[in-house]
C-alpha cells in the first residue's frame, strides 16, 4: 500500500513545549494584527462606526474651549449679553453630544471586539480538539486554559482602547496642536517644553513595564498549571499529608506572580505622578507667560481690537483647556501601548497554538465502508512515545471477525498502547495496521473511532445529565436510543436512587457516582453507537461486589456478536475468551487459550501463579 501519510516527528514535539513557553520579543508586530484582522473583518463594520463616532466626538470635544473663548470675549468681557442664550445651547449641545457619542463608540468597538473573539477562542478550541494526545502529554492544562481565557482577554483589552481610540488620539492631538499654533505659536511652544521630557521618561518607563508584564505573564501561566495540577489531584494530597508542602510551593509561585505584578504597578505609578507633575507644570508656565500676555492686552486695547502679541482672557482660557485635553490623550498613548504590547504579546502565544502542527494526519479522500466486520491485524508495528525507547516492537497479531481477545502482561508490556494505536490517538513509527482490510490511516478520524468502542477503567463524565453522557452529542443517538441502550443493561435500576433519574445532573467527572455507576454508563455508551469493535480498558477491575454481577451481564450483552479486546489484570475474568496474548516488554511473547498457556509453563502460567498465590494470601 502506497504510504500517503507523513509521521509526526517526535523531536519536533518536544521542540514544540519549548516554543509554547517562550516569550515573544516583537512590542508591536503589523504580522500578528494582519491575523488578528482576519478574525476582526467580519465585524468591520462596528468597527467602521465606531471610528467614525470617535472623529464626531472629538470634533465636538474640540469645540466646546473655541465656545467658550468667544463666550468669554465677544459676551462676558463686552457686557454683551445678546445672543448668549443660543451659545450657552451649543456649548450645551456639543457636553451632550461628545458624551452620547462616545458611550456608543465605546459601544460599537467592544461590540466588534468581543465578537471577533469569539471567533478567535473558537478557532483556538477546534484546534485543541484536533491536536494528538502527544501535544496535551507534553504541555500542562493549566498553560493552555491560560492561551483560551488569560490571553485572549488581554486582546478583549486591546480592542477597548487600542488601534481605532490610538488613531483618534493621534488625530486629537494633531488638531489641538493647531489649534495652539493658530491662537497663538509663542505660547504654545512655551506650553510643549514640558513634552520631551515625557516623551523620553514614557519610553524608559514602558520598557520597565514590558518586562514586568512578560513576567507576570509567565509566572501566572506557572501558576495555573500548578493549580490545575493540585486540584485535580487534591484526594492524594490529603491522604499523603502533602498540604503543607503544596502550600509552601503554591506560595512561592504565588509570592513571584504578586511581585512582578507589584513591580509593572509601580512602574506604571512612577510615570502618571510624572505625567501629574508636568502637566501642572506645564499649565503653571501657560498661566505664568499668557497671563502676562493677557495683562498687556488688557492695558494696552480694547480686546476685540488687540493685535499685540498679547492675547485675550478667552484665548488664556481656551489654551489652558486645550492643553488639558492634550495632556490626556499623550499619557492614555503611553498606557494604550502598554496594552498594545501586551496584546502582542498574548497573541503571539495564541497564535503560537494556532501554529502547531502536532495533529493526526488524515488522508484527502478517505476510505468508506457501510459496516465493520471487525478484522483486525496488526503487522510488524513498532511504536514509542519517545522514539529512542520503544514501546512496541515489532509486534503482529491477527484478530478474526466476531474473535474474543484478551491481551494480559505485567504494567509497561505495551498493551493499553496497543488500543491508542488501534484509534489512532497516537501513530505508528513503523509498521501497519488494519481493520477489515485497510490500514487505519486511511479512514478519516472520526470514522474510524465510530467503528471501536472503548471502555476505559476510568471513565470520564462530562458536565450535564446521565443521557447526555450516554449519546455524548452523538446525532445519530436520541434520548430514547440512548436510553434503551441504558435499561437493557439494567442501568435504569441503578439511578432508580436519583432524584431525576436519568435527567440527573452529573457533576464534574461524575462525582457522586460510584466507579461501578460509571462504568455502566460507558458501557451504555458502547451499546447505544454499537459500533464493530470492542476494546475493554480493565473496564471491570476497581468495583465492589454490589456492581460486579451487574457489570459482567453488561460485558457479555456489549461483546456479543462483536470483535472484542480485552486488557485484565485478573486473569479469572478472561478464561472464556477465545484467545489470550502475552505480552512482555512490549513484545508478543504468547498466544492460545487459558488451558493451553497454562500448559506451557511460559509468561502467563508464571503470572497465573503469582496472582492466584496472592489471591490465596
Amino acid at each position: 500500500m502506497k504510504e500517503t501519510l507523513t509521521r509526526v516527528d517526535w523531536t519536533r514535539g518536544r521542540a514544540m513545549k519549548t516554543e509554547l513557553e517562550k516569550q515573544p520579543g516583537a512590542a508591536f508586530d503589523f504580522r500578528l494584527m494582519k491575523r488578528l484582522w482576519t478574525f476582526v473583518a467580519p465585524h468591520q463594520k462596528w468597527l467602521w462606526l465606531s471610528l467614525c463616532l470617535l472623529l464626531f466626538t472629538s470634533a465636538l470635544g474640540l469645540a466646546q474651549p473655541m465656545l467658550i473663548r468667544i463666550a468669554i470675549d465677544d459676551y462676558l468681557i463686552t457686557g454683551e449679553l445678546k445672543g448668549f442664550g443660543w451659545l450657552l445651547g451649543a456649548v450645551g449641545v456639543a457636553v451632550v453630544g461628545e458624551l452620547l457619542g462616545r458611550a456608543l463608540q465605546a459601544y460599537t468597538l467592544e461590540l466588534a471586539g468581543q465578537n471577533a473573539l469569539i471567533d478567535l477562542r473558537m478557532a483556538v478550541f477546534r484546534h485543541l480538539q484536533k491536536l494528538s494526545a502527544r501535544f496535551f502529554d507534553k504541555n500542562p492544562i493549566g498553560r493552555l486554559i491560560g492561551r483560551v481565557t488569560t490571553d485572549i482577554e488581554s486582546l478583549g483589552e486591546m480592542f477597548a482602547s487600542g488601534v481605532v481610540t490610538i488613531l483618534g488620539d493621534l488625530i486629537n492631538l494633531l488638531a489641538i496642536l493647531s489649534i495652539l499654533f493658530w491662537m497663538n505659536w509663542q505660547l504654545t511652544l512655551v506650553a510643549l517644553c514640558a513634552v520631551p521630557i515625557l516623551l523620553v521618561s514614557t519610553l524608559w518607563v514602558r520598557i520597565r513595564v514590558r518586562r514586568a508584564y512578560d513576567d507576570m505573564v509567565s509566572r501566572r501561566s506557572k501558576l495555573n498549571a500548578y493549580l490545575h495540577e493540585q486540584s485535580s489531584g487534591m484526594p492524594l494530597v490529603q491522604s499523603f499529608g502533602r498540604e503543607k508542602l503544596t502550600k509552601s510551593k503554591f506560595d512561592e509561585i504565588n509570592e513571584g506572580l504578586c511581585s512582578a505584578q507589584l513591580r509593572s504597578v509601580n512602574w506604571e505609578s512612577c510615570l502618571s505622578a510624572l505625567t501629574d507633575m508636568l502637566s501642572s507644570i506645564t499649565m503653571a508656565l501657560i498661566l505664568w507667560y499668557g497671563g502676562g500676555l493677557a495683562l498687556e492686552a488688557l492695558g494696552a486695547a480694547p480686546l476685540s481690537e488687540t493685535m499685540h502679541p498679547g492675547i485675550t482672557l478667552g484665548t488664556l482660557v481656551a489654551f489652558l483647556q486645550y492643553m488639558e485635553r492634550f495632556f490626556g490623550p499623550l499619557n492614555e498613548l503611553s498606557m494604550k501601548y502598554t496594552v498594545m504590547q501586551n496584546a502582542m504579546t498574548a497573541s503571539e502565544r495564541v497564535f503560537r497554538i494556532l501554529d502547531t502542527d502536532d495533529s493526526i494526519p488524515q488522508v484527502e479522500t478517505p476510505h468508506k465502508s457501510s459496516e465493520t466486520k471487525g478484522h483486525i491485524r496488526f503487522r510488524d508495528v513498532t511504536f514509542g512515545y519517545d522514539e529512542a525507547n520503544p514501546v512496541l516492537n515489532n509486534v503482529s497479531f491477527e484478530v478474526a471477525p466476531g474473535e474474543k481477545v484478551a491481551f494480559v502482561g505485567a504494567t509497561g508490556a505495551g498493551k493499553t498502547t496497543i488500543l491508542k494505536l488501534l484509534t489512532r490517538l497516537y501513530d505508528i513509527n513503523a509498521g501497519a495496521i488494519e481493520l477489515d482490510g485497510v490500514d487505519v490511516r486511511q479512514y478519516s478520524l472520526k470514522d474510524l473511532r465510530s467503528r471501536i468502542g472503548i471502555v476505559q477503567q476510568d471513565v470520564f463524565l462530562f458536565a450535564g445529565n446521565i443521557i447526555d453522557n450516554i449519546h455524548l452529542g452523538h446525532p445519530e443517538i436520541d434520548d430514547a436510543t440512548a436510553r434503551a441502550a441504558a435499561d437493557e443493561l439494567h442501568l435504569d435500576k441503578v439511578i432508580a436512587r436519583l432524584p431525576a433519574g436519568y435527567d440527573e445532573p452529573v457533576r464534574e467527572r461524575g462525582k457522586g457516582l460510584s466507579s461501578g455507576e460509571r462504568q455502566l454508563i460507558s458501557f451504555a455508551r458502547v451499546l447505544a453507537l454499537r459500533p464493530g469493535v470492542l476494546a475493554l480498558d480493565e473496564a471491570t477491575s476497581s468495583v465492589d461486589s454490589h456492581m460486579e454481577n451487574l457489570l459482567q451481564e453488561a460485558v457479555g450483552r456489549v461483546m456479543k456478536d462483536r470483535t472484542s479486546l480485552i486488557i485484565a489484570h485478573r486473569l479469572s475474568t478472561i478464561r472464556d475468551v477465545d484467545r489470550i496474548l502475552v505480552m512482555h516488554k512490549g513484545e508478543l511473547v504468547e498466544q492460545g487459550s487459558h488451558d493451553e498457556l497454562l500448559a506451557a509453563r511460559g509468561f502467563y502460567w508464571k503470572l497465573y501463579r503469582l496472582q492466584y498465590s496472592q489471591d490465596e494470601a
